[in-house]
């Protein structure tokens, strides 16, 4: 089975190796590329907690001046990956959240206490919810930094555009909500979208799988949870399920 992989670089190609550990065959075409911007953290004075919601913005950071100090204070990681991206530049007080926005502000909430200072929400330019308004209304201080910008894609190459007209893509890997829609404006620019209904589109989340509407009724599978081992295990399943 060949998969189009769509994630952004690094991660793109780590997710390709972690496809083929599993005995597929993968390929990366990324559909969005981060602008780091390490530049928009500035001095900690105050801050007590960093919140990271993506290993972009930890990639950021430790291109900042400022990645020495951010190192003492603790870490609320969004989920597994991002969590261990922190360990990989050295943070040792680390809490992993529930693996998406939903929710992550209750697990914050359960763990600091509103009076002990500022949050310093290191984001993206484009945000899934509103982190820093729900932990706000909890009665936390929170300054929101864009520290990274994704960039878009205008065009599929060659290659994958023949891919998946020639029907030799048997699925499509989407991971974020934004990516689903840019693939499918994609995908209906280049006159591929009959092609298209011919794949399985496997999805992270639901809200992956909605941001497909634009293309119609188009195979989708979406994972158990939103996490990288269920994710893999989709995968899987589509794998057996398609050569079956």
């Amino acid at each position: 089975m060949l998969f189009l992989v769509t994630r952004p670089e690094p991660d793109g190609g780590k997710l390709k190796a972690q496809i083929e550990s599993v005995g597929q065959e993968a390929f990366v075409e990324p559909l969005m590329e981060a602008e780091l911007l390490p530049e928009a953290i500035e001095d900690l004075d105050g801050v007590t907690a960093i919140i990271a919601t993506s290993r972009n913005a930890l990639r950021a950071l430790s291109q900042s001046a400022y990645l020495h100090d951010a190192l003492a204070i603790p870490l609320f990681a969004v989920g597994r990956a991002t969590a261990e991206e922190a360990r990989h530049l050295g943070f040792e007080r680390i809490a992993i959240g529930p693996g998406s926005v939903s929710g992550f502000a209750a697990a914050i909430a359960g763990t600091l206490d509103a009076a002990d200072g500022l949050i310093l929400h290191l984001a993206g330019d484009t945000l899934a919810g509103d982190l820093a308004g729900e932990l706000q209304e909890l009665g936390f201080r929170v300054l929101q930094s864009v520290v990274y910008r994704m960039k878009a894609a205008e065009a599929l190459s060659e290659g994958t555009r023949e891919a998946i007209g020639e029907g030799a893509i048997d699925g499509v890997v989407l991971m974020s909500p934004r990516t689903a829609r840019i693939y499918a404006g994609l995908i209906k620019r280049h006159g591929l979208a009959d092609a298209a209904a011919e794949i399985v589109h496997v999805c992270l989340s639901d809200a992956v799988a909605r941001s497909l509407s634009a293309l119609g009724d188009v195979p989708v599978e979406v994972a158990d949870e939103p996490t990288l081992n269920a994710f893999l295990e989709l995968i899987e399943r589509v794998a057996d399920r398609l050569d079956n």
